[in-house]
């Protein structure tokens, strides 16, 4: 039997990373992509993007476009990749963010309803930012969560909580956005598992920590810290660092995600899953800058103390959950990705 899957957002990042799986998996693939000039300066169809797959123009918010999309095609299989994802940006342009990733999401699940094109399953792509600064070990051994840090304490300096981070895991970390981009992907697993449940369609969410890697966009400035660090340190400047450098998170290769959610697709029994995807190792912002720096022989990175509202103070998962149930381990070390990616960097520029 013919089996087809359908990718929203599917021209970006990782939707190109995942475009040569799927071509393998399934009969059809379609992608629906705004192509928004924030990340496709030509608006052309990406290089990346794996020739079998049909590539149709159109925002998820309106419902005309799913009547194009759905016209005789129902999917066995939906990644909702398509997203608004800049933290800081979200704060100014919230409403874009709203729009995009909760409004699309119902557009989206209305349009299959009303096409009579419930898929099997859906696999939603969210983020470790539904965490918010997550929870945190008191000296004392007991867990308890922070919430967002003020204006007051970020002024102050006073970067930290009291006591120690604890991985992000779904298992036992409730979720807790403290940015406007957060509390819409959060927004999008409530409202998916919902309507999930009720019209009897499988969903897997996946929460991704820092994804990096070849494809990813060199002229967006919200996609990454490791592209931009990467590009600075190439024309010999000292990378700077905001609050102490010593901020947390957790950095895995996009071959990494694509395998994850192509276990997501393919695996049996997750249904209503949560799982966090991640390298599981916790790395500092001087830790990562000193390796980019190193690699290009670049001056060491600086500290200046800057802040932004909306980053947390640390990120970081135990995928462990992953590891058995999705049966999925990441294969990249970060000085292995870096590596990659700016192999892929010097190609481009």
């Amino acid at each position: 039997m013919a089996s087809s899957c359908l990718v929203t957002g599917g021209a970006g990042f990782i939707g190109c990373a995942l475009s040569q799986h799927l071509s393998l998996r399934f009969d059809r693939v379609v992608i629906l992509d705004s192509l928004h000039p924030q990340i496709h300066a030509s608006r052309a169809r990406p290089i990346g993007l794996d020739a079998k797959c049909e590539l149709i123009e159109g925002n998820v918010t309106d419902a005309a476009v799913w009547e194009r999309v759905l016209d005789g095609f129902t999917p066995d299989v939906v990644i909702h990749l398509a997203a608004e994802t800049g933290t800081g940006q979200s704060l100014s342009e919230a409403t874009r963010h709203a729009h995009t990733n909760v409004v699309g999401t119902t557009v989206m699940l209305d349009a299959f309803l009303r096409r009579n094109a419930v898929p099997k399953r859906i696999v939603l792509t969210s983020s470790r930012a539904t965490y918010g600064e997550g929870a945190w070990i008191s000296p004392s051994g007991s867990l308890f969560y922070p919430g967002q840090r003020s204006v007051q304490q970020l002024s102050e300096a006073k970067w930290d909580f009291d006591g120690k981070p604890a991985a992000m895991d779904a298992r036992q970390v409730k979720p807790a956005p403290v940015s406007v981009y957060g509390a819409t992907k959060l927004a999008q697993e409530n409202i998916l598992s919902s309507w999930a449940n009720s019209v009897g369609c499988e969903y897997v969410v996946l929460r991704l920590q820092n994804v990096f890697g070849p494809g990813q966009s060199l002229i967006n400035s919200y996609t990454g810290i490791v592209s931009l660090f990467c590009q600075l340190a190439r024309r010999k400047e000292s990378i700077p660092l905001y609050e102490d450098g010593l901020v947390q998170r957790d950095f895995i290769l996009i071959d990494d995600i694509a395998s994850a959610i192509m276990q997501a697709v393919k695996k049996d029994g997750v249904s209503g899953e949560v799982f966090d995807i991640g390298s599981g190792v916790a790395t500092t912002l001087i830790e990562l800058g000193n390796a980019i720096a190193e690699i290009y022989s670049a001056p060491s990175p600086h500290v200046v103390g800057k802040f932004r509202f909306g980053d947390v103070r640390h990120a970081f998962s135990d995928s462990s959950h992953a590891h058995t149930k999705l049966d999925w381990q990441p294969q990249f070390s970060l000085q292995a990705g870096l590596l990659e990616l700016i192999k892929w960097i010097e190609a481009q520029l």
